[in-house]
This record gives structure tokens, sequence and C-alpha cells, in this order.
């Protein structure tokens, strides 16, 4: 094949650009611009000189080829922004300078954060690829596979120090901390690591029962209806909240509004939230320590979940309320959202996400949706537990409840997020009358819609009452006073071995049913051999027999 491409072609009237000729089965055609000899029929390009390529033995004029570089980085950008993580991934496979581009995109910042919020640990982040620092793919990369730790093994570890029910626990991961407290008054500070006590609290007069921190601020809330509180002492590499210190109003204070029980705690960059039996959420500015908004509800609160200082969660009795932090308006409500109380909450990071666990045993999703207002929609729910859900904690992708059955349910919610898209049909259930318990009607959920829990942990008494998640561990304490923590640290590295000597233990196997098949193989065919010459001999024996008889 022959063709000549020259500087200046003519260009049909129909299209400017390209044009079609058609060719006979034997033969040669001959166009201005260029010849092509073909035996076979097909449609030819007609193209400007500047896009044509001269391909040797080739069947016509190609265009030069382009790639997805060849695209504004703006557009690449916003392709990539279309992409989840797998998609993404993928894409950073095809070649060289598609790693590059998929590697760095700053999409990694946004799905590491969704999931996790920010680093707890400061860490030198940027797209130096000299290996100097940090990217954004290889801290998500990292967390997704250490996210798998829970499916592993572990060990238990008890921690022994309160004389009475812990209440409540909270894992300060940035620090590796873990506060718990409970009946006996005391707010003590364990080391999350090497599992033994850092330091306690005086008795604070009252039941604690709830607890939160983070690296500057340490809150207990009592059932005496105050707040109590530490500011962390900077330089103090030892201990972070120094409680034997002498009470001094710079680090220890106390806040004294509401009427009743503190149940829930939570802070936040400007905020303290606190719910209390009296019926009320309250706001505090961080700073100032007063009170800026007051929530009010139809029934003792339970629990709550802010969301950035934007948006706050509660639950009060069997309802379920979605607030404007700043303003104090009431954004939605679900009545009855489950049979008895709502003891529990958790929220996602991205504060899109709500799981509530009640008094009936279950638990249940919902998504905030946006429209014209905020809502809340049911996307699922699980029926791990044969007795109330005291406790959840989200840590994406792991759902863990804590109930009075003595066990907790680890759930992972990815199949779900992927496969559902939130259809309504996994969101509805049928209700069913079986029995009354504790002035409420039990129910049972269409089996279609129940999610089942992808581990149970268990070897307690009763009656868990608090569970917290850290990076690879879990940390729950109940009525008898001991707090255990699963430890999932090894996980990876035992998995690792098991793969090894299972792999090893295939590997030996198949040598030697390769070795023992030569060998049968061998036998086989001595068998035969020896069967064949048996036969001939026993034949000929038979002959020389019955010659023998004849003569």
């Amino acid at each position: 094949m022959a063709f000549e491409c020259q500087q200046s072609t003519e260009t049909s009237s129909d299209n400017s650009g390209i044009s079609k000729a058609e060719h006979n089965l034997s033969g040669s055609s001959t166009n201005q611009g260029y010849t092509l000899y073909s035996d076979i029929q097909k449609p030819v390009l007609k193209l400007n000189a500047k896009h044509c390529v001269s391909i040797t033995n080739g069947d016509g004029i190609r265009p030069t080829p382009r790639s997805i570089n060849d695209l504004p980085q703006a557009l690449i950008s916003e392709i990539l922004n279309c992409l989840d993580p797998k998609e993404l991934g993928i894409v950073s496979c095809v070649n060289s300078s598609l790693y590059q581009v998929a590697s760095e995109h700053q999409v990694w910042e946004e799905f590491y954060c969704e999931r996790w919020g920010n680093p707890t640990v400061p860490i030198a982040l940027g797209p130096d690829s000299s290996g100097l620092k940090t990217k954004w793919k290889d801290l998500f990369v990292e967390r997704e596979f250490r996210s798998k730790t829970f499916l592993g093994r572990y060990t238990v570890d008890t921690l022994y120090g309160h004389t009475e029910a812990v209440r409540a626990v909270f894992i300060l991961s940035s620090k590796k901390l873990l506060f718990t407290s409970g009946y006996d008054q005391i707010v003590r500070m364990w080391d999350l690591e090497e599992g033994f006590s850092v330091s306690s609290s005086r008795p604070l007069g009252c039941t604690v029962r709830a607890v939160t921190a983070d690296s500057k601020l340490l809150l207990a809330g009592g059932t005496d209806g105050f707040i109590h509180g530490w500011r962390a002492e900077e330089g103090n590499t030892r201990l972070l909240f120094d409680f034997k210190a002498p009470q001094n109003q710079n680090t220890e204070f106390r806040l004294w509004e509401h009427q009743g029980p503190i149940t829930c705690l939570a802070v936040a960059f400007n905020k303290i939230y606190s719910g209390s039996w009296d019926m009320t959420v309250r706001v505090w500015d961080r700073s100032s320590l007063k009170c800026l908004t007051v929530l009010m509800h139809n029934d003792w609160v339970w629990s709550l979940a802010p969301h950035d200082d934007t948006t706050v969660a509660t639950t009060s009795g069997s309802s379920i309320y979605l607030w404007d932090a700043g303003s104090g308006m009431r954004l939605s409500v679900i009545d009855n959202a489950q049979m008895g109380n709502v003891y529990s909450l958790a929220r996602s990071h991205t504060g899109k996400l709500i799981f509530t666990g009640g008094e009936d045993g279950t638990i249940h999703m919902f998504d905030v949706v946006k429209n014209l207002r905020l809502r809340l929609r049911k996307v699922a729910m699980w029926a791990p537990h044969s007795g109330p859900v005291y406790s959840l904690v989200f840590e994406f992708p792991w759902l863990v409840s804590a109930s009075s059955d003595g066990k907790l349910a680890l759930i992972d919610v990815r199949k779900l997020l992927k496969t559902s898209k939130y259809s309504a049909s996994r969101s509805s259930y049928k209700v069913e009358n079986l029995n009354h318990h504790k002035g409420f009607s039990r129910f049972q959920a269409d089996a279609k819609s129940i999610e089942p829990p992808q581990r149970m942990l268990h070897g307690f008494g009763s009656n868990l009452f608090a569970v917290d998640v850290g990076l690879d561990r879990i940390v729950c304490a109940g009525e008898e006073g001991a707090v255990r923590i699963w430890n999932f640290s090894h996980a990876l590295e035992i998995e690792e071995r098991v793969r090894a000597l299972r792999g090893l233990r295939l590997e030996n196997r198949m040598r030697r049913r390769k070795l023992n098949g030569k060998g049968g193989d061998q036998c086989c065919v001595a068998a035969k051999k020896n069967q064949i010459n048996g036969d001939r001999n026993g034949w000929q024996n038979k002959r020389r027999v019955s010659g023998k008889l004849k003569a």
C-alpha cells in the first residue's frame, strides 16, 4: 500500500474536514491529494496534511491519536471529580501520566475528610512526589486498608479500676487516651495502647453519665445537672489533663444551668452541646462558657450529635430532631421513629447519615435530604440485638452498637451505600404486633429490609452501656464495672502470616501430589505390563495343559 499526503488538500462540499470515498474490490483509487491502492472495499478518510500520520503497511489515513492529557486541566479535574475512589484508582492504573494526574488530584482529600474527618495527627501534606510529603491518596489507601482490621483476629484487654458500673467511655485518638466514668463518680484517664491508668479525678459528687473531650478540653456531665470541665495544660507533656492539680479557674470549671441529669455531651469547634432529662439541649459558647441557645423538647433527651457547629441531631423520647445550631430553629422531626425510647445516636462526618438505636433493640439509618428544607428519610434498619441498644458509634465504614444483651454488633455500611442508593423499597417495612413489653409493642420488620451485621462480639454478661471506636480498637463497658478493649492492631499482620502459611501448605500439598502422581503412573504402567504378561503366561500354560491332556 502507498499513499501521498499533500500540504494542501481540497475538501468536499458537504464536510470540510472528512470525506468518504468508496473503492472497488480490485483496482486503485486516485483523488486530489492522495493515491490509494487497495484490494478491499472500505471507506477512506480525506484529511488535511497536518492531521495525517504515515503508517507503513497500513490500511488508510488515520488522524493523529489524542489522549485525555490533551484536554484542559480544569476539564480533567471535573471529570475526575465525578468518580468514586475505586474508579479513580482504576484510572490511575491506565498509564503513567494518568497515574500522576489521578494520584495528586484534590478529590482524595475530600474522600478522606468525608469518611474520617481531618487527620488526628498533624502530617506534612502536599503534592511533592519526592516522598518527603504524604499524599492524600496514600492516607486514604492506608486508612481504607486499616478499616478491614475489624474483620480479623483480636485480643481482649480488661481494665479494672472502677468500683461500680461504667456509664461512659470516650477515645481521644489524637492523644491515644481513653476516658471512662460511671456510678463511682470518678473520671479515669487511661493509656489506650498500654492499658494502664494514667490518672483519675476526685469524686464529683454524683453519677457521671457522659464524657467527651478533644485536645484542649475535657467535659463530664453529672446527674446533679452540672457540667464539669478541665482545660488542657500547655507544656505538660506527661499529662494532658492534670486531675490532681489544685482547683484553679483557669484549668477547671463547672456550668450550672440544667435542671436535671446530664445524659449526653459533645464538643465542637466553637460550641459545647449538652442534653439533659430536663427536656432541653443547651448550646454553649466554648470560649466564654455562656449558654447561647436552648433547644426545647417534649421528653427526656437521651443523645445528641452535632455537625461542624451548623446542625445538631438529638433524640428525645421516641422522636428524632434536627436543629439549626446557630438560630435554634427546628429543621426536621420524626415522631415515633422507633418503638420506645431512642437511647443512642451516631452521625457520619459529613452529617448526611444519622443512626439511631433504641429500646426495641433495632438500629435505624436515616439520610439527611435537602430539598426546599432539610428532612430525614429512613434508609435501612438492623435488628442484631435482643435488648435495648444503649450506645452507638460510627467510624466509616463501621457502625458499632452496644446492647443490654451483652453483645457488640459491627455493621459495614459500604455495601448498603453502593447498592441501595437510598431506594424507597429498602426503607419500607411491615409492622407486626407480636407481644407487649414495658408498655410498647415489639415489632418485626420485613426480612428484605433488614441488613445483617457483619460481625458480633460476645463474652459479656449483660447491660453494656457504652462503646467507642478508635483506629484499631473497640472499647466498651457496662454494669460489671470493667472496661474491655478489643485490640485489632495485629489483625493484618496475623492475616498476612496466615495467608503465607496457607500458601506454603498448598504449595507443599501440590508438590506431594505431583510426586505421588508420578509414582502412581509408574506403578500403573508396571501393573499393566504385569497384567499383560500374566495373561499371556496363563494362556500359554493353558495350551500346554490342554496339549498334555490330549496326548
